[in-house]
């Protein structure tokens, strides 16, 4: 059977012209990081803060003015970074080791440093996720669970808020990233039952925007889990470690008061927002095809088998030790490529040919940049400032400081880790919350700052998830993938907005005025704070840990 797949924007155009965008790209990277300026602001903010003489200690730089240059430098590879990530003027994984090689090239960390940012448990966590969806694939497992959680639905929109509301929830309180991996596929095999019923002539007539459609839905539900309780991420449970260092301790419960109502009505958000988006565009309307197809594959696969029994166990043993054990999460997930080669169920060179290595490398990359922005106080300048803004603007306190601490640590999160976003403006925002005097500080100010951190959805970079659909999202057909990087910040921009404003007007509005706050979490975390016993950066480590 033959294939027709129209790849709607990509190729061509604007976005098409590879040179061009690589140019540009490479011209703000020179501009801002060599040509124009070091604001005095920024030089003062390494040297306060003892950034500068750590750079010097580490003999990357000579004086507090050239570790201000350096900060600089970093400063110019975001926006070239950005471009190239969203418009492939290089392919995105080559764009990832370009981060790592600018660093040992400009000297922008220590070398032994550099390459621990580039290959830490994150990355290991990230390739064992990769590995696992292709080992559920390979086994038919991804069919089972298509039936277990969308077989009972018919029709468009049943199965799509369904699966919004159900992967919200479970990613509240389980690795969203594995179950993008395990859904991932899921999606694609719903999507080619759905093309390969409507085609004709033995040519499957491929829909483009529905792909898009089905990825980004999984996708971003996931995202938005995040708020729901401390499990969800790193992030929360770094935040509730900053609040344990002021003796304002948040346990799991009080947490998902705050939290967890939000999860449901985001997820139906997603549904709404990604139907309203892609209906008018899309060539097939009736996902009952594909599950159909899904069903009769499952009933013809008979009993679970027992390269399925493996495979499931796999999953299982792996979501225990992320959730008990203390391993941290590479670790566990490097099982996924272990377990199915020792135990036959899974060849090892398919393993190695279903890893999207270009994801991959990319995501490292992006690990690379948000350790550069950190370490050499490009990223704390940055947080400054807006802080400053943000008190220019009268908005230094109650919902005008959570407005704006939401909104740029929603936006730095699309560029750094959520845990890095978070460890980073942790310190910051508490006192902040503390000295406005406002009632339920600093549980206030963390959880806005922690809340929007979910919200990575308009950079293929912001969270693991994105980089698993770009990279298991492939039609089981050509193999060819269904995303391009851009289509993140072309579907998922206005998203990003519309999630920022439910917490806003839901978080911010109702839930902290329902719920309320204990009296005395002000108070207790005032007194911390002018003891001067609050010690942040032992709270923040002991949290990430």
């Amino acid at each position: 059977m033959s294939h027709e797949i129209e790849s709607e924007g990509q190729g061509g155009g604007l976005l098409g012209n590879k040179t061009m965008w690589f140019l540009i790209g490479l011209g703000f990277f020179v501009v801002v990081g060599f040509l124009l300026p070091t604001p005095q602001s920024l030089i003062d903010v390494v040297e306060e803060h003892g950034i500068a003489a750590k750079l010097i200690d580490w003999g990357i730089a000579e004086d507090v003015a050239q570790a201000g240059d350096k900060a600089m430098t970093v400063l110019g590879i975001i926006p070239m970074a950005i471009i190239f990530f969203a418009t492939e003027a290089i392919p995105i994984g080559l764009t990832g080791i370009l981060m790592p090689l600018l660093a040992y090239f400009l000297q922008l960390l220590p070398k032994n440093m550099i390459g621990e940012t580039f290959a830490g448990d994150a990355p290991l966590f990230l390739l064992g996720v990769l590995a696992m969806g292709v080992a559920v694939v390979d086994v038919g497992l991804h069919k089972r669970l298509a039936t277990w959680i969308l077989g009972w639905t018919r029709g468009f929109y049943m199965p799509i808020f369904v699966l919004c509301i159900s992967m919200a929830v479970i990613g509240s309180f389980i690795s969203a990233h594995a179950m993008c991996a395990f859904m991932t596929p899921v999606m694609m095999a719903v999507y080619f039952g759905v093309v390969s019923e409507g085609s004709t002539g033995g040519r499957v007539d491929h829909d483009p925007y529905l792909a898009k459609f089905l990825l980004f839905t999984l996708c971003f539900a996931l995202n938005v889990g995040g708020v729901g309780s401390p499990a969800a991420g790193g992030r929360n449970v770094i935040m509730m470690g900053f609040w344990q260092g002021y003796d304002v301790p948040m346990d799991f419960f009080t947490w998902m008061t705050y939290g967890f109502p939000m999860v449901p009505v985001l997820g139906i958000i997603v549904a709404v927002y990604m139907i309203a988006l892609f209906s008018r565009r899309l060539r097939y309307k009736d996902l009952t095809p594909g599950l159909a197809a899904m069903k009769d594959e499952t009933r013809k696969m008979g009993r679970m088998k027992y390269e399925e029994y493996v495979t499931f166990g796999m999953l299982i043993l792996i979501l225990g030790l992320w959730i008990f054990g203390d391993l941290g999460l590479g670790g566990p997930a490097l099982l996924a490529l272990v377990i199915p080669v020792i135990f036959r169920t899974t060849a090892w060179n398919k393993i190695l040919g279903g890893i999207s290595w270009d994801a991959w490398f990319m995501y490292c990359g992006a690990l690379t940049l948000g350790a550069l922005l950190k370490e050499t106080g490009a990223a704390l300048w940055l947080a400054q400032s807006v802080m400053g803004i943000l008190s220019y603007a009268g908005m230094s306190q109650g919902f005008g400081l959570w407005v704006g601490l939401s909104s740029f640590s929603g936006l730095m999160t699309n560029f750094m880790s959520d845990a890095g976003t978070t460890a980073l403006l942790g310190p910051i925002v508490i006192p902040m919350g503390i000295m406005s005097g406002v009632p339920g500080e600093p549980w206030a100010s963390g959880m806005a700052v922690a809340f929007a951190t979910s919200f990575a959805h308009f950079l293929i970079v912001g969270t693991p998830n994105n980089a698993i659909v770009y990279g298991l999202g492939t039609y089981p057909d050509t193999g060819e993938r269904a995303i391009a990087p851009i289509d993140f910040i072309k579907y998922g921009f206005l998203l990003w907005v519309i999630s920022l404003v439910v917490i806003w007007v839901l978080a911010f509005g109702v839930m902290f005025k329902v719920v309320g706050f204990p009296p005395e979490v002000l108070e207790t975390a005032r007194q911390v704070f002018e003891s001067g016993a609050a010690d942040i950066s032992d709270a923040a480590a002991g949290a990430a840990h």
